[in-house]
């Protein structure tokens, strides 16, 4: 039976992320989102202390992997390295998801390594910072459309094409790249490669201004005719066109929750802030009354509260069944496509209830909302989580359901 309270044993490392949040990245938050594209110094020894967390099986708040190792079943419920980054996460973006998005060695492609890797490789890319690159110029939310090729040669794969909107794409020590080894046989032959930095025909175009997460670096990338060794693709490289595509999609299935609890950070985060400033001004939240019969702002309030409750639990589910073992593409999709749309609305009415306080730099309430957007919209958009709900409850297949 799942027990979606906080595990005791994660209890420490919720509080130690929680210190971090509010002793290392609040202070600094206004700092770096103003200074956009400046590295976060401050971060370094922060990200050693993780580094030592995920080492020792604690995890941190960064990338894990959702490993599917039948040798690894466990009798009883297990609350392991999934639950435990969600929760680390949740915290430190509690504290500011930009920062979070800047730690070393805990990109999204560091999650894709643990999720595909195999023992080997997981030995060799021990340490290294990874970003992710799958969207292209032509390719946004239908990831299966990658134009990006891998053409074998001799014991390298030769890449060709260009990647947009790469988190961390210029700091990071590397770049899991999603290529096509034959696009006339679809999806089944999308694979990930690890190109680290400093392959000839790997470049960096540019870094991208943008509306929030200004503290994370946003890369355009090129590849021409990068030649990658083959050891370095994940996974297995022939072409199953019945499940080839599982392994890279399975990546999802960790990444989602990690993205709902970045965006369950910065909805608490807004709720908390909202809420102080709603008692400075006497109004009063009684959790004994009917919203209908307390101040308009309180009923707001608690009707914000409520959708964040529901996402909150929603994560956890996913991550838990993940820890478990248990299949959750689908969990993975309801919690980010709920979490990604409570914290875009969340923050944008909690700068409404704070009035002009809500809309000036004087607190962070508009910084906030201004993050929340892009945690609709990464790791698969509020519509394509629709849909892949869709397909997961109706039983249909991508090519049947659009």
């Amino acid at each position: 039976m799942i027990n979606l309270e906080v595990p005791k044993k994660a209890r420490a490392l919720v509080n130690q992320a929680r210190q971090a949040a509010a002793e290392v990245f609040r202070p600094i938050s206004r700092k770096y989102d103003r200074a956009e594209h400046a590295y976060p110094t401050e971060l370094d020894m922060l990200a050693s202390l993780l580094d030592g967390l995920n080492s020792s099986g604690e995890g941190g708040a960064g990338a894990a992997g959702v490993r599917r190792n039948d040798d690894d079943k466990r009798n009883g419920n297990r609350n392991g390295g999934n639950l435990s980054t969600v929760l680390g996460a949740i915290e430190m973006c509690w504290g500011d998801v930009a920062l979070l998005l800047s730690m070393p060695r805990q990109g999204l492609g560091n999650a894709a390594i643990a999720s595909v890797a195999n023992e080997e490789q997981l030995k060799r890319f021990s340490g290294l910072w990874a970003a992710m690159a799958i969207t292209e110029p032509g390719c946004g939310s239908d990831s299966a459309a990658i134009t990006t090729t891998a053409t074998p040669d001799g014991d390298d794969y030769i890449l060709n094409g260009e990647k947009i909107f790469v988190t961390s794409g210029e700091r990071a020590d590397a770049v899991v790249v999603w290529a096509t080894l034959d696009k006339s046989k679809g999806r089944a032959a999308i694979k990930s490669f690890v190109v680290e930095k400093g392959t000839p025909g790997f470049e960096v175009v540019r870094l991208e201004h943008k509306l929030g997460i200004r503290a994370s670096d946003t890369a355009v990338l090129r590849f021409d005719n990068c030649r990658v060794p083959k050891q370095n693709l994940l996974g297995s490289p022939e072409i199953d066109t019945k499940s080839g595509f599982a392994g890279v999609m399975q990546t999802f299935d960790n990444t989602r929750p990690l993205v709902a609890a970045m965006a369950i950070g910065v909805a608490r985060a807004a709720l908390e802030e909202t809420k102080r400033l709603l008692e400075e001004a006497g109004v009063k939240i009684d959790y004994d009354k009917p919203a209908n019969a307390q101040h308009a702002a309180a009923a707001a309030y608690l009707q914000l509260e409520a959708d964040y409750e529901a996402a909150y639990l929603l994560t956890l589910e996913s991550a838990w069944m993940a820890d478990n073992r248990k299949p959750n593409s689908l969990q993975a999709s309801m919690a980010k496509a709920k979490a990604g749309r409570s914290v875009v609305d969340i923050t944008l009415r909690c700068v409404e209830l704070a009035g002009t306080l809500g809309y000036t730099e004087e607190l962070l309430l508009e910084k906030w909302s201004r993050d929340a957007k892009i945690l609709d919209i990464f790791e698969g958009t509020q519509q394509i989580q629709q849909l892949i709900v869709a397909r997961r409850l109706l039983g249909k297949t991508s090519a049947e359901l659009k």
